[in-house]
């Protein structure tokens, strides 16, 4: 689907400057991998709002696919960081790969933090990355694997947030009770294969529930 392969452009050329170039290649393994959910939600939100579609022959990272860009490399910094607190490599003696995953980890949160900064999604994304942090602690603590949902249903709530105010509109309560309830588990699946069982009728219908936000905000998108 196009809002899919639009983020996975903006999240690459998102990280093009990272350096050292191993580092960067890492971040490129992560992003190519995953699953595009979380960003291809953020434009979809975009679109339902304003019938604005996803143009490939737009620059990478135009001020709407840089929010979809922002959420995805959120979640993927995140969603390695689970990885890494679960599979623990250091103690399989592959301490090298650890280092570098973590360093990846974090750099992809950073990343994300910065496209996101002075945007009325900024407070949801700090709001995430907390909520994460909490969840895994307890997680750890009374060996709850059921919290590791969470996250993605955190993530695409922080998305539709993203999406909807891009241009003004606003995240009504029920749109974001639906969005995080489209998490059933930890992980996503295809992007395609999320957005076919009407996910995007159900965002049309849920987007014009609350009183959109006046103007088109100032931020670093513009």
């Amino acid at each position: 689907m196009q809002e899919a392969a639009a983020v996975r452009r903006a999240a690459l050329g998102a990280v093009e400057d990272i350096a050292p170039v191993r580092l960067r290649e890492r971040l490129e393994e992560q992003l190519s991998a995953g699953s595009a959910v979380p960003g291809a939600l953020a434009l979809r939100s975009v679109e339902v709002v304003t019938d604005r579609t996803v143009d490939l022959d737009e620059p990478p990272l135009d001020p709407v696919t840089r929010r979809g860009a922002g959420v995805q490399l959120i979640y993927e910094g995140l969603a390695l960081t689970r990885q890494l607190a679960h599979e623990e490599p250091w103690e399989d003696g592959d301490r090298e790969e650890g280092d570098l995953a973590i360093l990846a980890a974090d750099a992809l949160v950073a990343r994300g933090f910065y496209l996101l900064a002075r945007t009325e999604a900024a407070d949801a994304a700090v709001e995430t990355v907390q909520a994460f942090g909490r969840d895994q602690t307890v997680r750890r603590e009374a060996n709850d694997p059921s919290l590791d949902r969470n996250l993605e249903a955190d993530v695409l709530e922080l998305a539709v947030i993203a999406g909807t105010t891009a241009t003004g509109g606003h995240a009504s309560p029920r749109l974001r009770e639906f969005a995080s309830g489209l998490a059933e588990e930890s992980g996503f699946p295809p992007a395609d294969q999320f957005f076919a069982e009407g996910v995007g009728d159900s965002l049309r219908t849920l987007a014009g529930d609350g009183p959109a936000s006046e103007g088109v905000p100032t931020s670093v998108d513009d």
